[in-house]
């Protein structure tokens, strides 16, 4: 079986263990501390129990009880000193705890294993579950088969206690039971990250072998050996939480995260010493089929969720240890109307790409690195017409597509031992793509060669959309026509809109992403061997709002896509119209509370079949 994918906790507090004794957790009505939590803070405690155990530790009368919260709001990110529990799954929470002495507050993760000592009999659990997975007439194809056939051979391994069971003598085989205070007193003063020895003859255990546990341990064991032998390990709670976007381990110490609530957090899961950075890192690469190797340090993969992961492998290159990111994804993209919430853009700015969009517009949604560009090209897909067939390439797979009609094509590494030709480049794969009759051909990021030929592309008539690396419009052209991309000068103008996108502090504080430009790329002099294009809409600061810079004067709109209706010459500015009349629709959507991905894309859809969106000419 493989390793688990292990790290080290260390807590931000001095435990104070409140003994009640054992009734407590097999009768929580009659626990003091229980009495004290709000109503919906008892339903989680009575569902799991190691939540009141963690309480139970936590000094409840130095910084009170914390506040539980089913869902994170906006509002908090204003918090200061943040108590705050709140679920990431039926069985794990997260307690965001203070740190008055750091700009950094704590994050810690209670799962059900938290506060249980049961690494002692781990070794033995697992070499007997070795014995029966050999066994095995067939394999389990599924990860949810594999997890219910581990589950099925813990049950026959273990002998769960009942409260209040008395077992006969004579059928013990050894073995001396602990108190739940002193199972979570050795959990805390024990080496977390330290190798286990076994010790099940310290344990007690049934004459047939069976080890004797109580409720608690029992589910410790069995979500602890489920986590690390086929989940994530360490990771799980992490990626489990929707409200995280980056995980980052920078070697050595705590894992750092950004959280879309209260922003930059440490977490109590660290690393103690560069062994056990390294052990951690090698696992993680083989659970993800990427093996690392001291000639191939560097690993650019997905997780089994489709977050992104990048390693760096050992101290040479590394000088705090091994280090890994991890950029979560959203498994339901964002919409557009969510990017409005957020105050990345507004109604008109949406509305006006809505239009750009459907007419067959090449765009490029550019930034620096974090500035929500992936999230903003998936959230316009919903304005692609719906019965457009779509092609997506990526290296990494993050793009949603909502249309059926859509071929997602992702390049492929060579692997390891896989002779020439194995690699898949996405040069490769949009070269293939013009011959697949696409609508439009979405790129998850242009930065190589690949860039030459999406704008082939464009010349031939297929609409691109693709994200850039790029912080304005005179660096994207000076990049494009550069190595290793060179794009001829002439080229660039097929590309019609640019976005620009950045991470920005507003002066009330805080940082947020803005589009801080809608560009359109009118054409290339040769005489003067410059670009011209102008800003449709910019965003200005002291405000935090749009100004719609082009009405009356954008190129689009009036040459482009005006002459593609055939819209009289004298009569071109009707089209502004058009783009106030999709803002209104959007703003109904908006406050009727169509505000998800499916549903906007459901809802545009709809009113595009009734002719809502027809132009009159």
């Amino acid at each position: 079986m493989a390793s688990a994918l292990e790290a080290t906790v260390t807590l931000p507090f001095e435990p104070e263990f409140i003994d009640e004794g054992n009734d407590c957790y097999n009768n929580v009505e009659s626990c003091a501390l229980y009495r004290m939590l709000p109503a919906n803070a008892r339903d989680y405690v009575k569902a799991s129990p190691h939540l009141l155990e963690y309480l139970h530790i936590l000094p409840v009368n130095t910084v009170g009880i914390p506040l539980f919260l089913s869902e994170l709001k906006k509002d908090l990110k204003s918090m200061e000193n943040p108590n705050i529990i709140y679920p990431v799954n039926e069985t794990t929470f997260i307690h965001i705890f203070p740190d008055p002495n750091d700009v950094r507050n704590w994050y810690i993760p209670i799962e059900p294993s938290f506060l249980h000592s049961v690494k002692e009999i781990l070794p033995v659990i697992e070499e007997k579950l070795i014995d029966l997975i050999d066994a095995l007439d067939e394999e389990p194809v599924t990860e949810q088969a594999r997890i219910e056939v581990l589950k099925g051979f813990i049950q026959q391994l273990v002998y769960v206690k009942q409260p209040g069971e008395e077992i006969d003598e004579s059928l013990l085989a050894g073995g001396t039971a602990k108190d739940l205070k002193s199972r979570i007193r050795t959990f805390l003063t024990s080496e977390i990250g330290a190798p286990a020895k076994p010790q099940v003859s310290e344990h007690p255990h049934l004459a047939d072998g069976r080890i004797i546990l109580a409720q608690q341990e029992y589910r410790a064991l069995e979500y602890l050996i489920v986590r690390d032998k086929i989940e994530m390990g360490t990771l799980k709670p992490f990626l489990s939480d929707q409200y995280i976007e980056d995980i980052t381990c920078d070697g050595v110490g705590p894992i750092f995260i950004e959280h879309k609530i209260f922003k930059g957090l440490k977490s109590v899961v660290g690393f103690q010493d560069s062994k056990e950075l390294d052990a951690f890192v090698i696992k993680l690469a083989e659970r993800i089929k990427q093996p690392l190797t001291y000639r191939n340090p560097i690993v650019d993969s997905t997780l089994p969720d489709g977050s992104r992961i990048n390693i760096v492998y050992g101290t040479e290159i590394s000088k705090h240890g091994s280090n890994f990111t991890i950029r979560k994804v959203n498994e339901v993209p964002l919409s557009i109307l969510q990017v409005i919430e957020s105050g990345a853009c507004d109604y008109m700015m949406a509305a006006y790409l809505w239009i750009c969009l459907e007419y067959g517009m090449s765009m490029f949604v550019s930034g620096e690195t974090a500035s929500g560009k992936t999230t903003t090209l998936n959230a316009l897909t919903t304005f692609l017409p719906p019965e457009n067939k779509i092609v997506t390439i990526e290296d990494t797979p993050e793009l949603t597509v909502p249309h059926r009609n859509w071929t997602r094509e992702v390049a492929k590494a060579k692997g390891k031992g896989e002779g020439e030709g194995s690699e898949v480049t996405m040069f490769d794969l949009l070269k293939a793509a013009l011959r697949q009759r696409p609508n439009q051909i979405l790129v998850g990021e242009i930065r190589g060669v690949e860039g030459s030929v999406a704008f082939s592309a464009m010349q031939t008539g297929h609409p691109v959309m693709s994200t850039f690396h790029a912080a304005s419009v005179e660096k994207l052209i000076q990049r494009l026509c550069g190595d290793p991309i060179n794009i001829p000068k002439t080229y660039v103008d097929n590309l019609n809109l640019v976005i620009i996108q950045s991470a920005v502090k507003l002066p009330r504080g805080g940082t947020v992403r803005r589009m801080l430009s809608v560009n359109e790329l009118v054409g290339y002099d040769p005489e003067t061997q410059g670009f011209s294009f102008m800003a449709t809409f910019v965003w200005d600061p002291a405000t935090d709002s749009f100004t719609f810079t082009g009405r009356g004067s954008s190129f689009l709109l009036e040459n482009k896509i005006a002459t593609m209706l055939g819209i009289p010459e004298n009569r071109r500015a009707e089209i502004y119209d058009e783009v106030d009349k999709r803002a209104k629709i959007l703003e109904r959507l908006h406050k009727a509370g169509y505000t998800q991905f499916w549903d906007l894309f459901h809802m545009t859809t709809k009113i595009k079949k009734q002719g809502l969106l027809n132009i009159e000419v």
